[in-house]
């Protein structure tokens, strides 16, 4: 950990798993310990990004939490950095064991407005620091009206495209509807043989995000403005219809979406063997490093009727009351929020900002031209519904279930999905 500048050197104080999957502190105690000495200890349980010790988060963390406690030492951050595979259940055992955590950085937050652990975002947020934020995420961390969930990071997505194969296939600009797709589709598999003309992953990976993209360019969505799902509404049978008939019948994807997950096709695209899909700010890095000449451009929708809509993602950061550390919290949440500190993540992880002067900072500033697109697309961003208690289930039952839309029994498997979706929402809100 030589790379970080301190004033007290973070320490490695247990693995818990992989070499990456780390517990750092400024002393060697553990969650429930009082630290390293100061008047008030935060405790911040937060999720790794990197996938080696060398690009591992602990760095950022290591480096924001020295500066943070050099300028406010009666406070000290204590940190616990976990796998996107463990933090969840850590998190559970933490609380389970009465050692609950003032901060968590991770995928969610709904479940624990639920169970009234958590301030509202007002309460642990200065006013500038509120009105920095992205609308469009601090709308979607909002839960009957009220911000809970406070926006760390975010991604969108956007229409990734082989030029070389277009040019292969005679065609000049990128497709802005699905009849365009799929026209565009065909001339690919008649000019270019061995090449998938679009990639459709609809397997277990991540289905949800793909599904979404879909329903929305029909018109639909997976949820209305009020909260209540809508896998079987006429526009999302209409959209799916759409794909079967068109890209799946007609042999231009994968001969089956549901078994094929979103790292096969980004590989696939990487490896020049996909013409077109969906994408996220991380396939830039790959495509860039396979030497694949790409573009990218807004999403196709069905037609012109439809309004385009962007589907964005944002992993969350959650305030918990239990330990009533609610100053300290602010301060080091404003800390956290400044541009230079939210700069230097999105950088490293080639992420997006969820704050307004780290977008201008992004855009303007010439070092990201290979994210224009997504970074045009944040302010109109759609979500998940995050404020729903019951979307972690519903989820999985997606990425399970959403695969079997596109083929012969589509509707019964959309009618299926919306029943299961009734139920856990019903059971969640008990």
């Amino acid at each position: 950990m030589n790379t970080l500048t301190r004033t007290n050197p973070l320490r490695v104080c247990r693995v818990l798993a992989p070499a990456l999957v780390l517990v750092l502190a400024t002393g060697c105690g553990t969650l429930d310990s009082g630290g390293g000495g100061g008047d008030v200890t935060l405790r911040l349980v937060a999720a790794d990004y990197g996938d080696s010790e060398a690009n591992s988060t602990a760095h950022f963390w290591g480096d924001v939490i020295g500066r943070f406690e050099e300028a406010n030492p009666g406070i000290t951050v204590e940190l616990d950095l976990q796998s996107w595979n463990d933090i969840d259940k850590r998190v559970a055992s933490l609380l389970a064991s009465g050692r609950t955590p003032d901060l968590v950085q991770t995928g969610g937050f709904a479940d624990q407005v639920a169970a009234d652990r958590l301030y509202p975002a007002t309460d642990v947020l200065s006013i500038d620091t509120q009105a920095g934020m992205i609308d469009a995420f601090s709308r979607a961390g909002q839960v009957l009206g009220s911000q809970y969930g406070i926006p760390f990071v975010a991604s969108t997505r956007v229409f990734f495209y082989n030029k070389a194969v277009f040019a292969k296939a005679g065609i000049t600009a990128p497709p802005t509807t699905w009849d365009e797709l799929r026209h565009d589709a065909e001339l690919i598999k008649a000019k270019v043989p061995g090449v998938t003309p679009y990639g459709l992953p609809l397997g277990p990976e991540e289905a949800q995000a793909e599904s979404m993209i879909w329903a929305m360019g029909g018109g639909g969505g997976l949820a209305d403005n009020a909260g209540n799902y809508t896998f079987d509404s006429p526009q999302n049978r209409a959209t799916f219809a759409w794909l079967r008939t068109n890209l799946v019948e007609k042999h231009l994807t994968y001969a089956d979406p549901a078994a094929t997950d979103r790292k096969t096709v980004f590989n696939d695209f990487a490896a020049g063997k996909v013409a077109m899909l969906n994408g996220h700010p991380g396939l830039v890095a790959k495509a860039t490093a396979a030497k694949i000449d790409y573009g990218t451009a807004a999403i196709p929708r069905k037609d012109a009727t439809v309004k385009p809509a962007t589907f964005g993602v944002a992993d969350w950061m959650m305030a918990f009351k239990a330990n009533g550390h609610r100053t300290e919290i602010k301060k080091f949440l404003g800390f956290l929020y400044r541009t230079d500190n939210q700069l230097a993540f999105d950088e490293q992880y080639n992420l997006l900002p969820v704050t307004q002067e780290t977008r201008t900072e992004m855009t303007g500033s010439g070092r990201h031209r290979d994210l224009t697109e997504f970074l045009n697309a944040l302010p109109t961003a759609n979500f998940y519904p995050y404020g729903d208690p019951s979307w972690d289930k519903v989820s999985g039952l997606v990425k399970q279930q959403i695969g079997a839309a596109v083929k012969r029994d589509g509707n019964d498997a959309l009618a299926a999905l919306q029943a299961a979706a009734a139920t856990e929402a019903g059971r969640s809100r008990r």
